[in-house]
């Protein structure tokens, strides 16, 4: 049985133990191969929305151009993308080509796939269920909520409105 994505929100917030992990800052890379951490996009006065995705996920696949359009109709505004990718070096080439094909405008990390799902455990609790899996950090950089498998882009727009006051910080 699936969990409607804002049930399962309000059940992963409660579990969130953000003190335990707030001053690690696990390094990726991006794909011009500087060193980058999830924490450098968060606290910016906007929502992250943190993908992790493998090039060969099915759903990923059919999700990019959703997350690419939010992407695009949010950054100036109230929200961005950052996604992450658990290829690793072995592939960085695939993982490279999937953003290419997609044509993401949003700014891409990879890492070797222990380290992403390392890192996404430390940040939720939770044992890391595979890709795609969403990140959602308010403007402040709290980690706000999480989920594994696919997240409708209207889902992430209704609980970024009923959780932001009318100035883009949480309410």
């Amino acid at each position: 049985m699936r969990i409607p994505f804002a049930a399962a929100f309000a059940l992963l917030i409660g579990g969130l133990a953000a003190p335990a992990v707030a001053d690690d800052n696990t390094l990726f890379t991006d794909f011009a191969g500087e060193l980058r951490s999830i924490e450098s996009f968060t606290g910016n006065g906007k929502w992250l929305v943190v993908k992790v995705w493998a090039h060969n996920c099915h759903v990923c696949n059919q999700e990019a151009e959703n997350y690419a359009q939010f992407h695009e109709a949010h950054k100036d505004s109230d929200a961005t993308v950052l996604g992450v990718s658990l290829d690793g070096a072995a592939d960085q080439a695939a993982a490279a080509a999937y953003i290419e094909r997609h044509d993401l405008p949003f700014p891409n990390l990879i890492g070797e796939p222990q380290s992403v799902m390392l890192k996404y455990m430390m940040l939720t609790g939770a044992q890391f269920r595979g890709t795609p899996s969403i990140l959602l950090y308010d403007p402040d950089g709290t980690l706000r909520a999480a989920q594994a498998g696919a997240v409708p882009i209207a889902s992430i727009e209704a609980y970024i409105a009923r959780n932001s006051a009318g100035d883009g910080n949480p309410g």
